[in-house]
């Protein structure tokens, strides 16, 4: 490693030292890099920060890494057939045929009454989408007879087993947004169905929005045996009368007056009195209606589940995030749809005047446990810098290095933001702690590389280049710390190759550790040097007018600090401010001092 930085007279000829050396002579340029890195890495930045209505596009963030396997479902309903029918007719069919789509691990049915599932499971390697487009072709080029006449298999919606982010209720609630009662099961799984679900399905983001609980009104023809013995009518002429009487249908045209008018025949029921008039059979020229061989109402569906809150029924849905995408923003995307179709809810006056008007009432949101998820390892990565900052001042006693060093650490967090949101590592508390982790050893880099650019520094005459000692000291250690995270970095090679739920479980902790230690790396050998040049061999004058008024902006800026922030923040941001109002005042023998006490009180 060394022999990138010296050859054999010590003359510093690698391609590391001619990018330090660059670095140090192209100040500009590095501090572009710098704003670049700053910009982007608050464009990409995890956390749900509003900065000045910069517009942002963040990590997709989730509380828990998703683990399960590359599955794709297909449905397919049969209504009426026992398990042992769908199990012969459908789901074998349809197993052996999906099972010569390529890259499939293995194939996973399940046969119920009155409809199968059909889960494909692929390989790790494969992609989601490429997969669901694999398994449409399949579909659509079954053979004539693989599964009976007039039943379609359909395909489940892109998403995972953790994608269910947000569900909600339906209740009627008054104008100051008390429960209140007059509506009932098959009327809120109407509007659900039928308003509801539609627009949430409208929000960027969002996969699949299902009805859950409630009751799904339908007609209903209860017939007779008894009367249709008496009209020698069989169940399948019923079947086939109301069939063929629900329908409109079209002629020809007719010209009248030189207009043509287009002839057809409006046959869609539209009241349970329209079923009771189909006529089923004629007998003796005497129709036989619907009427007289059952009896027609409104009634529910057939239903396997329900959904309880509070011991009671009620009536919901369960929004389902894209895979890939956001969820965060999904939730957002869903919150701002909930809050446009709100107004637009039925509504109905109760016998007592109440006004009851169906809302959308949330009882699951993955954005609370998202937020304590990024909150948590928000203020552990917040006290870790400020503890590194403490750790640092404590032990190099220098201010301007300990802030350069200090600084170093949030712009190689955000680098590693960048980094996550073009390697597609989602942020979740798994891949945010190997941010966390890697912070102790991030620190270490400035510090090694600030104490041999101090020391050459003290040791150099007045008259020596500062530029060059910077360089020399920098690539002097270079190659050292290049080689202490090399190794780091290798040492993480064995979870690279984890594969199946142990791999996408503790990747993205190696990868945002990784991240985090080249951003560190690069900061420490690109920024940092050429920061240094300028806080370490700068020195900084004030004529006393500008003193004056700058201790007077700190004390101001104290007081707002010590009322927004923190005392403590005020205390510091205070002391500062006195000191240079005070400073001429300070007898000469003790203004030596006051560098010291300036890093002791911070």
């Amino acid at each position: 490693m060394d022999e990138l930085l010296t050859n054999i007279n010590g003359q510093s000829k690698g391609p590391l030292s001619r990018l330090i050396r660059f670095c140090l002579e192209n100040r500009l340029v590095v501090g572009l890099f710098v704003v670049l890195i700053v910009g982007a890495g608050l464009y990409v930045a995890p956390f749900d920060w509003d900065i000045w209505g910069m517009p942002r596009d963040p990590v997709p963030v989730d509380a828990i890494p998703d683990i399960g396997e590359n599955q794709q479902i297909v449905f397919t309903e049969w209504m009426g057939r026992s398990p042992q029918d769908v199990e012969d007719q459908i789901t074998y069919p349809l197993t052996v045929s999906l099972l010569g789509i390529p890259g499939v691990k293995t194939v996973r049915s399940y046969s119920f009454f009155g409809f199968s599932s059909v889960y494909i499971i692929f390989d790790e390697g494969i992609d989601f989408y490429w997969s669901r487009s694999r398994v449409l072709e399949k579909l659509n080029s079954l053979p004539a007879g693989t599964v009976p006449e007039g039943v379609k298999p359909t395909l489940g919606p892109d998403a995972t087993a953790l994608g269910q982010i947000f569900w909600y209720t339906l209740e009627g609630r008054d104008p100051d947004g008390n429960p209140a009662s007059g509506w009932d099961l098959d009327e809120l799984r109407a509007v659900q169905d039928w308003y509801v679900r539609y627009s949430l399905l409208s929000a960027e983001g969002v996969s699949e929005v299902a009805s859950v609980g409630g009751f799904v009104r339908e007609y209903q023809i209860d017939v007779d045996p008894d009367a249709m013995r008496a009209h020698n009518v069989a169940l399948g002429d019923i079947f086939k009368a109301v069939k063929a009487s629900n329908i409109d249908v079209g002629a020809r045209t007719i010209e009248i007056n030189k207009v043509e008018y287009v002839i057809r025949g409006l046959g869609f029921f539209k009241a349970t009195s329209d079923i009771e008039m189909t006529v089923v059979k004629v007998n003796d020229n005497v129709p036989i209606y619907i009427k007289d061989l059952a009896k027609v109402s409104y009634g529910p569906a057939l239903r396997r589940g329900a959904l309880d809150k509070g011991g009671a029924e009620a009536v919901g849905g369960v929004v389902v995030v894209r895979y890939g995408y956001n969820p965060l923003e999904a939730i957002k995307n869903v919150k701002d749809k909930i809050e446009e179709i709100s107004t637009g809810l039925p509504k109905k006056t109760l016998e007592d005047g109440t006004v009851s008007q169906v809302t959308i009432i949330p009882f699951y949101d993955r954005t609370g446990l998202i937020y304590e998820t990024l909150g948590t390892l928000s203020t552990a990565l917040s006290e870790e810098i400020l503890v590194t900052i403490i750790v640092v001042l404590v032990l190099v006693i220098h201010l301007r290095s300990s802030a350069l060093i200090s600084g170093l650490l949030p712009l190689a967090v955000l680098m590693c933001f960048v980094a996550m949101k073009a390697g597609r590592v989602d942020a979740n508390v798994v891949a945010l702690s190997g941010v966390a982790i890697a912070i102790g050893t991030m620190v270490d880099m400035g510090i090694v590389i600030c104490e041999n650019i101090l020391k050459r520094l003290d040791e150099a005459g007045p008259d020596d280049n500062a530029l060059d000692i910077v360089y020399s000291a920098t690539t002097e250690v270079g190659g050292a710390v290049l080689t202490a995270v090399a190794t780091t970095v290798v040492s993480f090679l064995p979870v690279f190759t984890m594969t199946g739920p142990e791999g996408k479980l503790f990747k993205p902790l190696a990868f945002t550790k990784t991240f985090a230690l080249v951003s560190s790396i690069i900061v420490a050998l690109t920024i940092l040097p050429p920061a240094a040049h300028i806080l370490f061999t700068k020195k900084v004058t004030l004529k006393r007018a500008k003193r004056y008024v700058l201790g007077a902006i700190l004390i101001v800026a104290a007081v707002v600090a010590a009322k927004q922030l923190n005392w403590w923040i005020g205390v510091l941001i205070g002391a500062i401010g006195f000191y240079h109002l005070l400073r001429d005042r300070v007898p000469k023998k003790a203004q030596g001092l006051l560098p010291l006490l300036a890093n002791i009180l911070a």
